[in-house]
């Protein structure tokens, strides 16, 4: 099973879920941090780390001796990767979303692959939970083939959660698609609002089975549970505003682990979501 935590802004709780369900749940359980431009699941949870690799992505690299200037890569490129400058054939490697195209309608088999250095995915274990995230290297503008790699560490065998990017973009897209949920994580405002009706939208898309976890959730209006009831969109948990969880999270410590009554709320979330995602309906 695959359930994605997401939110349509950041700093809603959405780590917090996502490290919560893992930790209560103890076994048969592998996160995936696919907030590669900011990680930060390793905090809560403390994984020691056995594996890093270093992930490329594919970029075109042109021999000119074979390429007869025919601008066939240049047309098929959407994001101008390739120009043709006089006789000058120049590339712009950071452009380049690794579709292959160029590489496909080159008749003179002048376009072959390099490497661009992404980041790293990292591997490791938090007690019986397996754990990999990645890195994105700094300056790299592209974390959806990142997220990707990320991805390729599901194992169909136990439950994965993925902590999802915040926002709506292509790296949320990347991290949410092909999974069986996706946890809308939410707070009861006027901004969360705005954003979780985003974010719901773009799952919408995906045609997958959505529900809600309201965070900080006596705080604010009722607008929220109104916007829940009028898309159909259960709510899952609604975790209040208190002192004690704000004080556990500012330490880097699980709400499971320090207010042991939560492990039993979080247990029942999962034991929820999966009961959804058997149905296929919200």
């Amino acid at each position: 099973m695959i359930i994605s935590i997401a939110s349509g802004k950041g700093g809603t709780g959405k780590t917090t879920v996502a490290t919560n369900i893992a930790v209560s749940l103890g076994s048969n359980v592998q996160l995936l941090d696919c907030d590669v431009e900011e990680p930060n699941a390793h905090l809560f949870i403390n994984p020691e780390i056995n594996k890093t690799d270093i992930a490329y992505t594919q970029i075109p690299e042109i021999n000119e001796d074979k390429c007869t200037l025919c601008k066939k890569c240049v047309e098929i490129c959407r994001f101008k990767v390739i120009a043709i400058v006089g006789k000058t054939v120049l590339t712009f490697p950071e452009l380049c979303h690794s579709c292959g195209g160029c590489i496909a309608v080159c008749p003179e088999n002048a376009v072959t692959e390099s490497g661009r250095e992404l980041g790293v995915v990292e591997q490791g274990s938090s007690g019986k939970i397996k754990f990999v995230h990645g890195r994105l290297r700094v300056g790299e503008a592209m974390s959806p083939p990142l997220i990707k790699k990320v991805r390729a560490h599901i194992r169909p065998d136990i439950i994965n959660i993925i902590d999802a990017p915040p926002g709506t973009s292509c790296p949320v897209i990347e991290a949410m698609k092909n999974t069986d949920f996706v946890v809308m994580v939410t707070e009861p405002t006027p901004f969360g609002l705005h954003d979780l009706t985003l974010g719901v939208e773009a799952v919408k898309l995906l045609n997958i089975p959505c529900g809600l976890v309201i965070n900080r959730s006596d705080i604010g209006n009722n607008d929220v549970w109104d916007y829940a009831k009028k898309e159909n969109l259960p709510i899952l948990l609604e975790i209040p505003f208190d002192r004690r969880i704000a004080e556990a999270y500012s330490r880097g410590k699980m709400i499971v682990d320090e207010l042991p009554e939560w492990r039993d709320k979080f247990i029942g979330l999962y034991e929820t979501i999966k009961n959804l995602a058997k149905t296929g309906k919200n």
